[in-house]
């Protein structure tokens, strides 16, 4: 197929689910089927383009070099140039274009049965597809610019769906909250985009990050402000700070576990699919920016560390949590911390690898717990209805509130704790073993699971990172590996509490199997939590390298194409490793085998405590989020909040009232002023000169007598005066 004809495919593959939002929100929104079938339809037909684009990409040899373009249309016309939009794929893309419309599709499917009774069914389609067009958007854009449009795009449908449940208070706070705090990050992007470009002229990528020349001058400018590092360093900097705040890394990570508060298709979408991988998608595209430079620079070590603080908090917190969504979001902010780790120590082929297998399995995981609230709160309603039959056969009105309303209300069944669950094995047998798959790739169970090889993988570098003398691969290797162990351990908790046993609750024991519109994504899905591993395979690990042959390190090699060769940052080939296949080994049967241990020989009974709860002082607070929100709260918001609530006392009448009052006062003064000049002045002034003038008058009028001798008698005295003024004035 022509470079042509992909480009314009490339055009293509956002356009179908950004059209379904608009088709949907103006014509089809009282039409549930419909609106669903329309989302679901080109959802699908966006993952064929993107599979078209992906297969034939695949087989260019220097893609990396020259990308498949899309012919670019002017955008802004500025005084010096124009910015042009226009579409773009190269290898990271092309990984991208696989993985994304495909998760998307499933999560879609999936919606169809899960959100089949929800009211606003339509609504949720809706922003569904613009949530995977805006992603599938930022995945093609060529530029910062455009990137940035889909960026926020996704930022408010990300609003959107995780307050769908509008009038649920928690709902509503949790989407303000993720708003809020990814805007901290979104500042920092928009001041590095700003920069780049008054460094470069241009925010196309490929202008940047393929220009060895561009790169070479950032790498030398100096930073502004005199910070000491390069300007390459500081936009590296604050791209990493959009990262940050969309991919929740510390400390801005407090903002997606609240987000659970969404359907759980939408924890799908901003777990596997869209928000956090655009976040990390983002700084693997910047990553020559942070090669251009060398592995020993700031950048790098801030990178480093942040991703490894975020694996470490993630995983801690994850062990003592009881919602079982909110364990996987802990887990997720954990494994983007691996990724976030493995950029910092230059280990790109490695983040990319476990940035899509992750992906996968943790879209599994999510679904599958949905699966499982879903089938708890069927039999939770199965109970409730036959409690309620019952009782009102006893007392002859089956409809009517026996109760009455002084009577107090029953506690709220939450179907999320896994402590309402138990037993869920036998009646979810699918859900069970396709959770039990993503389980295991999450943990890194060894050489059957995507989550081991991607994982392995992050390790090896980091430990060749160590024997080098690097200390952020030191600290990344040793806080990765424990992070790691405790991924374990917390999975196999989770899978535990959930599925074996006996259900604690009459809700667990009644459970049932989800719907095969629901049950067929997740089997999808675990086939690829399973073989993805395959892909990258090492070319020199025992046995397994020689079996795959020249597909050995596929994706590695594929994606690693498309960096530049840079003096300072070289890629350096080593060989097999056994230290960190057997640190893999450990800390993941290490982790599976000690929660096997606590949870799985003898499961949790109908209200026993939970054995971490033994922790005392240390379970409460991890339980507690390590009190990040309770300190937020103390530092950032109650002060606003203060500032707010005193705003009347403080400023309006303090100042405002005060500047009011103040002009009110100088006003009054100024116009007395002004009166009393009047008065003096203005009116008293042309009051006298009438008075002269009517006075004079006056006095003028009594000399008209009338009379010709007096007038005679008048001039002879003026002439006889006049004759002896000039006789003196002669003399």
């Amino acid at each position: 197929m022509s470079r042509e004809l992909l480009g314009t495919l490339t055009w293509l593959a956002p356009l179908p689910p950004l059209l379904s939002f608009a088709v949907i929100a103006l014509f089809t929104n009282r039409y549930r089927m419909v609106s669903a079938a329309i989302a679901v339809g080109s959802m699908l037909t966006s993952c064929l383009l993107s599979f078209i684009v992906f297969f034939n990409a695949v087989g260019i040899g220097n893609l990396g070099e020259d990308p498949i373009r899309g012919v670019p249309y002017s955008f802004i016309p500025t005084a010096g140039s124009t910015f042009n939009i226009g579409v773009a794929v190269d290898p990271l893309g092309a990984t991208f274009m696989f993985m994304v419309p495909l998760a998307c599709t499933l999560i879609f499917i999936y919606s169809t049965s899960y959100m089949a009774k929800d009211p606003l069914f339509t609504r949720f389609f809706a922003f569904l597809s613009l949530f995977g067009g805006s992603m599938m958007g930022l995945v093609v854009s060529d530029n910062l610019l455009s990137l940035f449009v889909f960026w926020e795009l996704m930022g408010f449908c990300s609003y959107s769906l995780i307050g769908f449940f509008y009038r649920k208070p928690s709902a509503y706070k949790a989407a303000v909250k993720a708003f809020m705090t990814t805007r901290v990050g979104d500042m920092l992007l928009l001041l590095g985009i700003v920069y780049l470009y008054s460094m470069t002229g241009t925010l196309n990528f490929f202008d940047i990050l393929h220009n060895q020349e561009v790169l070479t001058h950032l790498a030398e400018a100096p930073a502004v402000l005199g910070l000491g590092i390069s300007a390459a360093g500081l936009i590296a900097i604050l791209i990493f700070g959009g990262t940050v705040g969309k991919s929740a890394q510390f400390p801005l990570h407090v903002w997606l576990p609240d987000a659970m508060e969404g359907p759980t298709p939408v924890s799908a979408m901003i777990h596997a699919a869209t928000m956090v991988s655009a976040g990390i998608f983002l700084l693997l595209r910047f990553f020559p920016l942070l090669q251009v430079g060398g592995r020993d620079t700031p950048a790098f070590m801030i990178v480093g560390l942040i991703g490894a603080i975020t694996a470490f908090l993630g995983a801690t917190i994850a062990v003592a949590q009881y919602d079982i969504k909110r364990v996987l979001a802990f887990s997720t902010i954990s494994q983007l911390g691996f990724m976030v780790a493995a950029i910092g120590i230059g280990a790109y082929g490695a983040a990319v690898f476990h940035l899509l297998s992750h992906a996968f399995f943790k879209a599994l995981l999510f679904l599958g717990s949905g699966s499982v609230i879903h089938g708890v709160e069927h039999g939770h309603e199965h109970v409730a209805h036959s409690e309620h039959e019952a009782h009102g056969n006893e007392h002859g009105h089956g409809d009517a509130d026996v109760h009455g309303h002084d009577a107090p209300a029953t506690p709220a069944f939450d179907p999320q704790d896994m402590r309402n669950m138990g037993g869920l094995r036998k009646r979810m047998p699918i859900t069970f073993y396709t959770f039990l798959a993503g389980g295991l790739a999450l943990a890194g169970f060894p050489f059957i699971t995507a989550g081991f090889w991607s994982k392995d993988e992050i390790l090896a570098d980091a430990f060749h990172g160590l024997s080098t003398g690097s200390t952020i691969s030191t600290i990344v290797f040793i806080v990765l590996a424990f992070s790691a162990l405790l991924t374990a351990f917390y999975t196999a908790r989770q899978i535990s509490m959930t599925f074996l046993g006996e259900a604690r609750t009459e809700a667990a024991a009644h459970a049932t199997e989800s719907a095969p519109a629901m049950t067929y994504p997740l089997i999808v899905l675990a086939f690829f939590a399973i073989f993805f591993g395959f892909t990258n395979v090492p070319k020199d690990f025992p046995i397994l390298g020689a079996l795959f042959g020249p597909a050995a390190g596929w994706l590695k090699g594929f994606v690693g194409t498309q960096l530049v060769e840079v003096e300072k940052f070289k890629e350096e080939a080593f060989g097999f490793n056994v230290i960190p296949l057997l640190t893999s080994l450990v800390v993941a049967l290490g982790g599976l085998g000690l929660g096997w241990m606590v949870y799985g020989q003898k499961p949790l009974k109908a209200g026993q405590t939970d054995p971490v709860e033994k922790m005392g002082g240390l379970f409460t607070f991890l339980h507690n989020r390590w009190y990040f929100d309770e300190l937020y709260r103390a530092i950032f918001i109650k002060p606003l909040q203060a500032i707010a609530d005193n705003y009347s006392r403080i400023v309006d009448k303090g100042v405002i009232d005060w500047l009011l009052e103040g002009g009110y006062k100088v006003g009054v003064g100024i116009a007395r002023a002004l009166k009393e000049f009047d008065r003096v002045v203005i009116t008293g002034g042309s009051d006298l000169i009438g008075n002269t003038v009517r006075s004079i008058g006056r006095e003028g009028r009594e000399l008209q007598s009338g009379q010709v001798q007096g007038y005679l008698l008048q001039a002879l005295i003026a002439a006889v005066v006049l004759m002896l003024f000039f006789l003196v004035v002669a003399q």
